[in-house]
């Protein structure tokens, strides 16, 4: 670690030389001058140190480094825990060109919200190779849940706060408390996010299979149809949208969901969805393959869809700009503890891997298949993300002043994904043996090589907790629509009623 850490010194002055940079919004050649973890510098003949390292990204693209929206790293889930840590997942991420992770603070039903997010970051800060932040899910609700809401919005940095419609009796929360929830959101400035699944269904669902014998990793699948989720995500944006306040839509697995995000878009709410790279990537037809540790890796919530359209669906709504940002819900388990359900798939731990595979499979299935330009690539994976989630541009861009989160992308070269070349600590991989265009050749993570040659470079530690501000680019336009909505506009000035009036048992 201490050869790493005074070699990494050395390379803290960095000019990348003739790439394409590429933003969101538009690409052009230049290069880029990186001191301090900062960029310092974006044009054509820079003058810089002579002690800068300089990188050729001659006929490479220079892009903000990723920003993955949705990973679940040491996760205590089902009775054990992902295997994946705060290590582990940061160097897979950077190994594949993501250079921020938004993970998930997750309090048990009566656990304090402030006591689990000093608990996670407690996991995190010691660990994390490349910066970080979270966001904090509400698995209860009281006074207290409200208060400290309040705390980690303006103390702790936290701008996000996630519901669960599934999980019953462990995490979900009825209509009535997601009122609550969202209404304190909306209060705060903090976007609403829900893992949007029926769970009363999907209860009724598990019991069923399980009665009628079917009790491998299909069980999972059949229990939970796309209906379970359309239903979810339509009833999220109409609780959300009677508030009037911003939803995102984590996880988006199906046509159906997606639809419903459309309608809801199309009438004027505010929401946004994320695909993650598993819907992207692969189907669900996995969880019916005969063997039983394989079709176990697939189980996850909400599932892989058995459509082998879904991917492709899901892919063109990113290229509108309908569906905004690509996650990995990664939260992973070996195959002992994917074991836990051998005998009943309601004990299979739910979760797969995605954070190190991410770019390369959005690469491949937009880019590669003329779906995504490299812009469009580069707002799926990092800038909408930065933007919804009020970091921009100090990420998601490549800009003077932004953070020196930079990858160096090989959007011709070619590899195999696989489990014994991954950087996670998990024993399977779900994109096995897929060949994918787009390459991480350099990753540069707050000014510092963190990838390169096939190597990681990364010390514990490096990485930062990243606060991000309430009313957020989300919330643009809210106070506006409050006013145009106001029902005092609509009411009927009148004369009293002053006749008869009917008394029940009289």
């Amino acid at each position: 670690k201490e050869l790493q850490a005074n070699n990494m010194a050395e390379h803290e002055k960095i000019l990348i030389t003739g790439g394409l940079v590429v933003n969101h919004d538009r690409q052009f050649l230049a290069d880029v001058y990186v001191e301090g973890g900062k960029i310092v510098a974006v044009g054509q003949d820079l003058e810089v140190p002579d002690d800068a390292r300089i990188i050729d990204a001659t006929d490479r693209y220079v892009m903000p480094g990723g920003i993955d929206t949705h990973t679940h790293c040491q996760l205590p889930f089902m009775g054990t825990v992902a295997v994946d840590d705060f290590n582990f997942g940061t160097q897979a991420a950077v190994s594949g060109g993501t250079t921020m992770l938004i993970d998930f603070v997750i309090p048990s039903k009566g656990e304090s919200l402030i006591e689990a997010y000093d608990k996670w970051r407690s996991w995190a800060d010691p660990k994390v190779n490349c910066d970080y932040s979270f966001h904090c899910a509400v698995t209860w609700w009281s006074e207290q849940v409200y208060e400290e809401m309040g705390i980690l919005a303006t103390e702790r940095g936290v701008n996000s706060f996630k519901m669960f419609m599934a999980y019953k009796d462990v995490f979900q929360l009825d209509d009535g408390d997601l009122f609550n929830v969202f209404s304190r959101c909306k209060e705060l400035g903090c976007l609403a996010q829900v893992h949007a699944e029926n769970g009363d269904l999907v209860h009724e669902g598990q019991k069923k299979m399980v009665e009628m014998g079917i009790t491998g990793p299909e069980g999972h699948a059949l229990s939970r149809p796309e209906e379970v989720e359309a239903e979810a995500t339509a009833r999220a944006i109409t609780i959300a949208n009677r508030v009037n306040t911003p939803v995102y839509i984590v996880h988006v697995m199906s046509k159906g969901a997606a639809r419903a995000i459309l309608e809801g878009r199309n009438r004027g709410a505010k929401v946004y969805g994320e695909p993650i790279a598993a819907g992207l990537g692969v189907d669900g037809s996995h969880v019916f393959h005969k063997c039983w540790r394989h079709a176990a890796a697939y189980v996850m919530g909400p599932p892989l869809r058995p459509d082998p359209t879904v991917k492709d669906y899901l892919m063109r709504l990113l290229a509108t700009n309908e569906l905004q940002c690509v996650g990995t819900d990664n939260c992973t388990f070996n195959a002992d503890q994917k074991a836990m359900g051998k005998d009943n798939f309601c004990n299979i731990p739910n979760g797969v891997n995605g954070i190190e595979d991410r770019m390369s499979i959005v690469w491949e299935n937009g880019v590669t298949a003329g779906l995504l330009t490299p812009s469009q690539f580069v707002r799926a994976t990092s800038t909408a993300a930065a933007q919804i989630f009020n970091i921009y541009p100090r990420k998601g861009r490549i800009e003077v002043g932004s953070d020196a989160d930079i990858v160096i992308w090989n959007g011709d070269a070619t590899r195999v994904i696989s489990k014994d070349t991954h950087h996670h600590a998990v024993d399977f991989n779900i994109f096995e043996g897929m060949e994918v265009h787009g390459i991480a050749e350099i990753t540069i993570a707050g000014g510092r090589v963190v990838w390169e040659n096939n190597e990681l470079k990364t010390v514990n530690g490096w990485g930062k907790y990243i606060p991000r501000q309430a009313f957020g680019p989300p919330f643009d336009g809210i106070a506006a629509s409050d006013k145009a909505r106001d029902e005092r506009k609509l009411k009927v000035e009148r004369e009293p009623y002053d006749g008869p009036v009917f008394v029940p048992g009289q």
